[in-house]
């Protein structure tokens, strides 16, 4: 079956698009061991890369934590978007219900009033790790786009959860 819509084969494009999501390297960043101000806050996994921190607020959302500054992208030469595909969780402090917002843009504020996020729950069973990474959804940004990120946690104030994050990286 082919769709044509404005002289371009849709299903052809949308199988081309999830064959290449889905068979992608992924490259994993933590907080950066050097930081540069909003341009470069993560680095790729190594040796002294720590787990990004965020801290919920008084049983409402918490501070954003910068994830990826603008040059922290592309990781790999040539590549012209990036989306978060996956986050590790490595620790969270309470075993309540988290709630964690990512968001791309100039800050975390302008990217959720854009619409420019995603949010999904997270209830560790321990405090330690639980399982292997969550799959996020979000769109595909350009790489140099600033990340961000933030998490409630249900009746709780200053509860933490540290984490590292993984994307893809696409040319076109």
């Amino acid at each position: 079956m082919q769709i044509i819509i404005n002289g371009k084969d849709v299903i052809l494009k949308a199988v081309e698009e999830t064959e290449h999501h889905f068979h992608t390297v992924e490259r994993w960043f933590g907080k950066a061991v050097s930081a540069s101000g909003e341009t470069h806050v993560a680095d790729r996994l190594g040796a002294g890369v720590a787990a990004f921190r965020l801290t919920a607020g008084n049983n409402t959302w918490g501070a954003w934590v910068q994830l990826l500054g603008s040059s922290d992208t592309p990781a790999d030469t040539g590549k012209v978007y990036y989306d978060p595909h996956r986050i590790e969780i490595t620790v969270a402090s309470n075993t309540a219900s988290y709630f964690i917002q990512i968001a791309a843009g100039a800050t975390g504020d302008v990217a959720l009033a854009a619409g420019e996020y995603t949010e999904f729950p997270y209830t560790p069973n321990t405090n330690q790790i639980d399982a292997g990474p969550v799959i996020i959804k979000t769109d595909r940004y350009l790489t140099g786009t600033k990340l961000w990120a933030r998490c409630l946690c249900l009746g709780q104030n200053a509860t933490t959860i540290d984490m590292y994050i993984g994307l893809h990286e696409y040319t076109e």
